[in-house]
């Protein structure tokens, strides 16, 4: 007795100081529900009472069977649901799950309850976990902290058509708090699929694949943390490997995001109570390529390119290894004839070369040939500032051929090679009187094009293959597939690489441009065999030949290959200059290169170029990043003002200093020379100028008030149709001066104006944009359109590959007419 009343009176402490409950009268005991499927139940809870379910079952052998759980709660809204909510458990061999009833997705006192809450159980599969005895059963406990009365209905069904087969496309409808997820089952010999979904609506969602385990990430909070998703609108894909699922299968996962904003950067509108928020989804599973095509794809893009050599070969052998096209710099000799009467034909394309080369006629003058630079033309001839080409000295005051002249009674003027403006301020210019420089030092200059090109090359490219490689490894690692802007229905894997056939589709542009770079050195080789033969040709024959920056636009060529490259490991937001800083590049190099040929002397310096080229890629990236109406506007105005005082520059032909004074002696120049003269000094020039300031002004005006979203874009747009008008007058004034574009150049620019415009047509496609959110980007994606590996932005790469190429034969071979032509009668334009 005695140790009975001490145990009472321990419990009584025990129970006064709270370890232990005190007994209630209002407690219940629930008894436990054996439940049927298929069939609704219904109850009534609260604080004191809740409900447990039994639900059993029998696995079927080799068939996983899954079961969908399905509450909903009827209750007054105006109670305090978030505070005291139904909270639904359900206990399982393997995990428990658990929500509360109303569903709250977002932490914000204006988002919507869900009353209906449906989800999957963790499906027992007897194929990839043997473990599971055949008898399963699992509990349902439904309880609240509300002492009010609260309705509630519950169900549980079977999944007749959990697992997916491979081409049946299934047809899925999900809301916010009622996800769904599917099995697939690699079938024998298939070792990657497809995962494609599409949808008719724009809301948000995403899809998910997780391997076979549990618990299944389904929720909006926790869907993001197993296995690989994207978000998607109207479609997304996801190419899935057998090696990365041990178990041979996987689940896809579908999750309606109760709100647009991670799809959509537009202002979000909050769905109001009462209406419901659900997507349909097609979700197709395919058979991706096997490996053999992988390897044909690849074979294709090399034999293709592969080609461009062997033609340029069959060229080289054919048409210039026969002795009359040996060299293109082979001048041939001149008939036997009087030496005079060939010298006083001032307008014959072809000088004559005698046996000696010490000695050169020109006119009536005889001289011996130096091999100093600046015995040139001007030791020897006499020009007057109006002449178009004929020698004054050869000629009497009354027009008529006078045999010779007293060298006594010229003025050599000595100072001329030294100041420009007596030269350059003639009416009509020759690239004689442009190409006064030494040679050697020249070449120096322009050969530090390349050599700048290429350290700047080492060092911009080294972080950019860190950074995108890093941004591969970050998405290998999280699964986030929304880092990179892939074309997902025709996206290739190759070892970590998520997209091999859009890197690999860059092979043009470095192939092309290293077969560029053998056909300048080629021609180098030539001319310094020609110059050794006579030496007086790279003084007074033809337009003089530097190389340097062919050389260079041959390596921003390969550069661009491997930026475009780099940019595709993974393309995002981030790293969209990668793709296009050295198409800028080309685009500079190549005016630089037309502007230099009849103005050798007036070029831009090396250093002076790329510091202009890496302030146009700023631009480029502060336009992107802070693309304002303020940075419009301001571009526009700043972009018309650089664009006048370059024509202005270009106008003079270098003679006017860019400094404080340039605005007063603009305005003095329209005054007298546009104003009061009837004819420019320069007509052609002027026509030129004109018509690019009023196109630029236009597009820069155009920019201002559109807002182009792809200020990346339209700023290459206007380097490339500046270059476009640039290079287009240069042949149309070739032909106004009479001289001669060979069939084969002729071939070329044909063949370069068909391959722009198809290459321009693909790359139109948009299969993805940056600009967008990855969900949105995902709209524009399509299947391959080449050999089942290649899609259209692949095509774009060959062909603005092989256009690139083209137009650098171009600049290349477009004056091949004029190497045996005097530097005399060459018109400078």
């Amino acid at each position: 007795m005695r140790s009975a009343f001490v145990m009472y009176s321990v419990l009584s402490l025990f129970t006064l100081i709270g370890i232990l409950p005190a007994a209630s009268s209002n407690d219940a005991v629930t008894d436990v529900i054996n439940a049927d499927f298929n069939k609704t139940y219904s109850a009534i809870i609260n604080t004191t009472n809740e409900a447990i379910y039994k639900f059993t079952y029998r696995e079927m052998k080799n068939k996983t069977t899954a079961v969908r759980i399905t509450t909903e709660l009827h209750a007054d809204p105006k109670r305090d649901a978030r505070s005291f909510p139904v909270i639904v458990v359900i206990r399982q061999q393997q995990r428990t799950l658990s929500w509360t009833m109303p569903l709250f997705l977002e932490y914000s006192n204006t988002s919507t309850p869900y009353e209906t809450i449906s989800r999957n159980l963790c499906p027992l599969d007897a194929s990839h976990r043997p473990e599971i005895p055949a008898e399963q059963s699992f509990f349902v406990d439904v309880s609240t902290f509300n002492k009010e009365p609260l309705n509630f209905t519950l169900k549980a069904a079977k999944m007749e058509n959990f697992q997916i087969s491979t081409g049946i496309p299934r047809e899925i409808s999900f809301t916010p708090s009622e996800p769904q997820f599917y099995m697939y089952t690699f079938p024998a010999g298939v070792d990657s699929v497809l995962v494609h979904a599409s949808s008719e609506d724009e809301k948000c969602a995403v899809m998910s694949i997780q391997t076979i385990q549990c618990p299944v990430y389904d929720m909006n909070v926790d869907v993001e943390f197993e296995g690989k998703y994207q978000t998607m609108t109207k479609q997304a894909a996801i190419q899935i490997q057998r090696e990365d699922y041990p178990n041979g299968a996987f689940y896809v996962v579908f999750v309606l995001k109760p709100l647009d904003k991670t799809c959509s950067s537009e202002i979000e509108t909050i769905s109001l109570p009462g209406i419901t928020r659900s997507k349909t989804v097609t979700l197709e599973i395919k058979t991706t390529i096997s490996s053999d095509k992988y390897y044909w794809g690849m074979v294709f893009a090399v034999a293709v390119f592969g080609s461009f050599y062997l033609i340029a070969f069959l060229i080289g052998v054919i048409y210039h290894g026969c002795s009359k096209h040996r060299g293109i710099w082979m001048i041939p000799d001149p008939p036997e004839a009087n030496l005079d009467q060939i010298s006083d034909d001032m307008d014959s394309p072809v000088r004559p070369l005698h046996s000696n080369p010490r000695t050169q006629s020109y006119g009536s003058f005889q001289r011996q040939a130096n091999d100093d630079d600046q015995n040139d033309l001007l030791n020897t001839m006499i020009r007057d500032n109006a002449s178009t080409g004929a020698s004054s000295a050869s000629r009497g005051m009354d027009g008529n051929s006078v045999s010779s002249i007293d060298s006594d009674d010229i003025d050599f003027l000595k100072d001329a090679d030294q100041e420009k403006d007596v030269f350059r301020t003639k009416t009509e210019l020759f690239v004689y009187d442009l190409s006064r420089k030494k040679y050697k030092k020249q070449a120096r200059n322009y050969t530090i094009y390349w050599r700048n090109l290429l350290a700047i090359s080492i060092f911009y490219g080294l972080p950019v293959l860190q950074l995108v490689f890093t941004y591969q490894k970050v998405l290998n690692v999280t699964g986030n597939l929304d880092i990179c802007y892939y074309n997902f229905n025709c996206a290739h894997p190759w070892g970590l690489v998520s997209s091999f056939n859009n890197i690999f589709s860059n092979i043009g542009y470095v192939s092309l441009g290293i077969l560029f770079l053998l056909l300048v050195y080629r021609r180098q080789l030539i001319y310094n065999m020609a110059v050794q033969r006579e030496k007086m040709m790279k003084k007074e024959m033809g337009i003089p030949q530097h190389f340097g920056l062919f050389f260079a636009m041959g390596l921003a060529l390969i550069m661009e290959g491997i930026m475009s490259a780099c940019y595709h490991v993974c393309p995002n937001y981030s790293n969209f200059q990668f793709d296009t800083s050295f198409m800028y590049i080309i685009a500079c190099l190549c005016m630089l290169k037309i502007y230099q040929t009849r103005h050798p002397d007036i070029s831009a310096k090396a250093h002076t170029s790329y510091l202009l080229m890496a302030c146009v890629i700023f631009i480029a990236v502060i336009g992107v990043i802070y693309g304002t109406n303020v940075f419009w506007i301001f571009f526009a105005c700043v972009y018309m003002f650089f664009y006048l005082i370059l024509s202005v520059h270009i106008y003079f032909m270098g003679r006017w200093s860019i400094d404080r004074g340039i605005c007063r002696r603009i305005c003095v120049a329209v005054r007298y020379d546009m104003c009061r003269c009837r004819r420019p000094m320069y007509p052609d020039r002027m026509i030129l100028l004109v018509f690019g300031n009023l196109i630029n002004w236009v597009i820069a005006v155009y920019g201002a008030v559109y807002h182009s979203s792809d200020f990346a874009t339209y700023l290459l747009g206007i380097f490339i149709g500046n270059l476009m008008i640039y290079c287009t007058f240069y042949i149309i004034m070739k032909l106004r001066y009479g001289e001669k574009i060979h069939s084969l150049v002729m071939f070329i620019i044909l063949g370069a104006f068909v391959v722009w415009a198809v290459a321009l047509y693909f790359f139109l496609s948009n299969l993805t944009s940056w600009q967008l959110t990855p969900s949105k980007s995902r709209e524009g994606n399509k299947d391959c359109v080449l050999l089942e590996f290649y899609d259209a932005h692949d095509i774009w790469h060959f062909l603005s590959s092989i256009a690139l190429f083209f137009s650098f034969l171009i600049l290349l071979t477009l004056d091949d007419d004029r190497f045996s032509t005097r530097r005399d009668q060459i018109h400078v334009f």
